[in-house]
Formats: structure tokens, C-alpha cells, sequence
């Protein structure tokens, strides 16, 4: 259960301010198919976090028990101070945008998932857990929580999140897991 629950917290938190919620934000503005923007980010998410779960743990399986957990927590340390620098939106890709809503959420949600912070988050808490399952739902179902309301309300609440403290937060929550992780060592 901690690794679903650390897993949804984790990446609701991160996701918060991040570029693939300004994404969201975006393709909510461009369409009106609320329920196609929503599904692609489902498919999206669960088919780059799936890729990332394997990944974390494929590669942890091949470090010692120390080694791993050193990374592990020095990882999540790091993605913690990486949260505390503002995301901005990538180059708006519109060529995707004439197959429709949910193709189009779906490709550039998974493309813009990739080398970002909540799929780094993935990756190390794939690592840490090791149970892939429960990281991949948590993950996702993070990842839900931060972007369906963005797509539901759009530019309506965006403007007065306080993003500064939310990323502070955010990042003192990943230092404090990197932190407990080292100690276990």
C-alpha cells in the first residue's frame, strides 16, 4: 500500500506546475471533447509509466542492495530540488492536433512525459519499491488528479494556484523521501 499511496502523492504533487499540465491547459483550450483529453492522458500516462516501472526495476536489479538504495535516495533528492524550477511549455506541435483530440492527447502527452520529472519519479519509484503495479496505478492515478481538473475547468483556477509554495512543498516531500531512503542504508 506505501507504494501506491507514495507513488499518487508523489506524482500529483510534481505534476502540479509542470509542463505536460500546461499541455493539458492547452488541449483543453484547443478542444471541447473533455472526455477524449482525459482518456489520452490515461493512455498516455499508463503506457509511458509502464515503460518507466520496467525500467526502474530492470535497473535495479542489476545494483547491489546498497548501491540501489543510495541512488534511490539520492535520486529522489535531486528530483526534489528539480522541482523547485518552474516548467514552461514546449513549442506548441499542432500538426497532431487534425486527428482529433484523443490521438492528439495521446501522442504528445506520451512524448511530452518523456525525460520529465514525473516520469523520473516513476523510474526511482519503481526502483524503490519494486512492485510495479502499485507505482503504475499510483502513478497514473497521480498524474489523473493533477490534470483532470485542469482540463474540466481550464484557465478557471490555473492563475491562482500558488505555485511557488505547491513546488516548495512538493519538493521538500521528495527530499524528505531521498532522506528516509538514506537512512535505511
Amino acid at each position: 500500500m506505501d507504494a501506491f499511496l507514495v507513488s499518487t502523492t508523489s506524482v500529483a504533487i510534481a505534476e502540479i506546475g509542470d509542463k505536460t499540465q500546461l499541455l493539458a491547459l492547452l488541449l483543453a483550450a484547443r478542444f471541447s471533447n473533455r472526455t477524449a483529453i482525459i482518456l489520452g492522458i490515461f493512455i498516455a500516462t499508463l503506457l509511458n509509466h509502464f515503460l518507466a516501472t520496467l525500467f526502474g526495476e530492470w535497473v535495479i536489479s542489476y545494483l547491489s542492495p546498497n548501491i540501489a538504495q543510495l541512488l534511490v535516495g539520492l535520486s529522489f533528492i535531486i528530483i526534489g530540488l528539480w522541482i523547485l524550477i518552474p516548467d514552461k511549455p514546449d513549442k506548441e506541435d499542432s500538426r497532431f492536433y487534425r486527428y482529433g483530440p484523443l490521438l492528439a492527447t495521446t501522442v504528445l502527452f506520451f512524448v511530452a512525459e518523456i525525460g520529465d520529472k514525473t516520469q523520473v519519479a516513476t523510474v526511482f519509484l519503481a526502483a524503490k519499491y519494486q512492485q510495479l503495479t502499485p507505482v503504475l496505478a499510483g502513478t497514473t492515478i497521480g498524474m489523473l488528479l493533477a490534470n483532470v481538473p485542469v482540463v474540466l475547468m481550464g484557465h478557471m483556477g490555473s492563475k491562482k494556484l500558488p505555485l511557488k509554495w505547491i513546488r516548495l512543498v512538493c519538493a521538500i516531500l521528495f527530499g524528505f523521501i531521498g532522506v528516509i531512503t538514506l537512512i535505511k542504508i
